[in-house]
């Protein structure tokens, strides 16, 4: 089997070279960095139990494959002045999907969104200041969308975090 036909030879990012499949080590590297991201090299190498330098090469290795994808703040939405939130559910025409995700990517306040497999094609989170603005989005911006054929809205009345997923 030569290497461009090879399933393990080319990696879910598309780099055209092999990914080292991840250890206990990186595992428990990711599992520090999901909890504190800003945790320096050093404290992630004791909380660990390894070389600070063992510790720098694994990061960097793990940024440079794509598992590791940036770092970043998390915000609280209501302090954040950003006081309403809804889901966002879009039938969209069969084969708009790239079109349809590049105009959703323009338009403020959706903070993720999904192709999905189900009844409906796409699900957007929309975090917003407040109803008026939630409804410009929904109804002024997302509708607009050439596309779009219709949208359903759900709003949020509390929400957590669950348990994130376990890399140890």
């Amino acid at each position: 089997m030569s290497q461009e036909t090879s399933p393990e030879a080319t990696p879910e990012g598309g780099t055209g070279r092999t990914v080292r499949p991840l250890d206990e080590v990186d595992r428990r590297i990711l599992d520090e960095l999901v909890r504190d991201g800003r945790t320096s090299v050093r404290t992630l190498a004791e909380r660990i139990h390894i070389s600070r330098t063992n510790a720098y090469a694994r990061v960097e290795r793990l940024l440079r494959d794509g598992v590791i994808t940036g770092f970043r703040a998390q915000v609280a939405p209501e302090p954040a002045g950003l006081g309403t939130s809804a889901y966002i559910a879009l039938t969209i025409q069969q084969n708009t999907w790239r079109e349809v995700s590049a105009e959703l990517a323009g338009v403020p306040y959706i903070e993720h969104a999904a192709l999905l497999g189900g009844e409906h094609d796409v699900l957007a989170l929309v975090r917003a200041p407040d109803n008026a603005a939630l409804r410009d989005v929904v109804l002024g911006r997302i509708q607009g969308i050439p596309g779009v054929l219709s949208t359903r809205t759900w709003l949020v009345f509390e929400e957590f975090d669950g348990t994130r997923t376990p890399w140890a």
